[in-house]
């Protein structure tokens, strides 16, 4: 039975709590057990995982945020540091199942954080299970 953490950033409150929603049933289906902390935004994410993963309490974690296009070049830095520095701690081995969505609209963000529609948060637990089977394969 794994340990997953959820780090998730509520800035879109609403369409967050879909997301949760989505990935805790992923991971209580899938029988394992989870934690959450909440960071402000997508861009403290990572971090947040890095320090969680330094307390070897968690096999596992799943990054759970919204980054909706606005009118400034704001959204490209979000949605791509994020990005590269969950990439960047999956190369250094941490199972990481990222659920961040990165959409044009609200519209687009709700379809996709609904667990009763396409549930991203659920397909991040899958990936981030589906890695940590690796790793443990390969460890």
């Amino acid at each position: 039975m794994a340990k997953v953490l959820i780090v998730g950033a509520g800035f879109y409150r609403h369409i967050y709590d879909l997301q949760l929603a989505g990935a805790r049933a992923a991971i209580e289906a899938a029988g394992h057990h989870h934690d959450l902390v909440e960071v402000p935004g997508a861009l403290e994410i990572p971090a947040a995982v890095a320090l969680a993963a330094e307390s070897g309490r968690y096999d596992a974690y799943v990054a759970l945020g919204c980054v909706i296009r606005g009118e400034t070049y704001h959204f490209e830095v979000v949605s791509n540091e994020s990005a590269r520095a969950i990439m960047a701690l999956t190369l250094d081995g941490l199972p990481i199942g990222n659920g961040i969505l990165t959409v044009e609209n609200e519209e687009q963000a709700l379809v996709r954080a609904d667990p009763a529609r396409k549930n991203k948060a659920g397909e991040a637990v899958a990936a981030a299970l589906a890695m940590l089977d690796l790793k443990q394969k390969f460890g």
